[in-house]
């Protein structure tokens, strides 16, 4: 297989995966022996990894969203065509890089996550059950005082369950704005990674959630099923009626209710992979309807013919909303 051969975009976005990972400092001998497995697996995964290493060395370490790309163009593009590549990524796609800096490595670390797109759920050693919305990832804390769910970030969808055990441990869910403790529940929590300032949502359906805000001794509400609240570090906004809505990801619906197309789009684009850009000249278009999660490319048509845009696929992750 020559150099230049073209790679399949999958070839492509596990490369740009191993790259992240690899470079996150969290890999342990497990993982480099799974990525000596892949790489030797298939002389596409070879020559992708050449070019993933070239990456690396030119722009230093890549987020994979905006590796893959950028990788599919290093077949055809010499250095200052990839930094062009690199630059234009980085005018569409600030908020992604941004986010990808604050937290690169959250899902390496964690226990149990889920790639873009995916839905998952673990039952954990008590019986309790999470359900990892797309690209979510958890931590589990269990010892003799407490029963810790530790959220870096993404959505989760809590059962708890009674402790088997005679010390009756408190279920808690650690967020970067507080400790949400569990009292006969069944709540969603939302963080979108691990920065101090991410704003954490919450919505209890049944039984009731103690928050305790960080650094605070003492609980700053207790939450009762229907009803939701968010958590900044300025505090607890007031709790209001639970968004019907909030729980739709748990059946792979997106639900909107005259939502900006903006709002739209940046929601969508969690579960696809790659990036998803929408213009300011059509940001404040409204759509409503509930959207099947399972095929975002035909939720993307669906724009193009009920509203006034165009959708611009550059590449199957490189996607952009514009007037039509």
């Amino acid at each position: 297989m020559s150099a230049a051969s073209p790679l399949e975009p999958a070839v492509l976005h596990a490369a740009a995966q191993w790259l992240v990972r690899l470079h996150s400092g969290e890999a342990n001998a497990a993982d480099h022996a799974a990525f000596e497995g892949w790489r030797n697996a298939h002389p596409a995964h070879q020559q992708a990894w050449q070019r993933a290493e070239r990456l690396s060395q030119k722009f230093g370490a890549v987020p994979a969203q905006l590796g893959v790309p950028v990788l599919a163009r290093q077949q055809r593009s010499n250095r200052r065509a990839a930094l062009r590549t690199l630059a234009v990524l980085g005018s569409v796609a600030p908020a992604a890089w941004l986010g990808w800096r604050m937290a690169p490595w959250a899902p390496w670390s964690a226990d149990h996550h889920t790639a873009t797109g995916e839905r998952r759920e673990i039952t954990l050693a008590d019986g309790s059950r999470v359900l990892l919305d797309t690209a979510s990832a958890v931590s589990v804390k269990f010892d003799s005082g407490l029963r810790t769910l530790v959220l870096r970030a993404g959505a989760v969808l809590i059962t708890t369950a009674a402790d088997p055990g005679p010390q009756h441990r408190p279920f808690v869910v650690e967020t970067v704005q507080g400790r949400l403790r569990a009292l006969g529940t069944r709540f969603m929590v939302r963080q979108e990674h691990d920065a101090a300032h991410s704003p954490v949502r919450l919505s209890v359906t049944e039984g009731a959630v103690e928050v305790t805000l960080r650094g605070a001794a003492t609980p700053a509400l207790v939450l009762p099923a229907g009803q939701q609240t968010v958590l900044t570090p300025q505090g607890a906004a007031p709790a209001q009626a639970a968004a019907p809505e909030a729980l739709t990801w748990t059946a792979g619906v997106l639900y909107a209710d005259n939502m900006r197309l903006v709002d739209f789009c940046a929601e969508l684009s969690r579960y696809r992979p790659g990036l998803l850009h929408c213009t300011t000249e059509v940001a404040e278009l409204r759509i409503s309807g509930a959207f099947q999660l399972q095929d975002t490319d035909y939720v993307l048509a669906m724009l193009a013919s009920t509203l006034p845009v165009q959708v611009v696929l550059r590449t199957r992750y490189w996607v952009s909303v514009v007037p039509a």
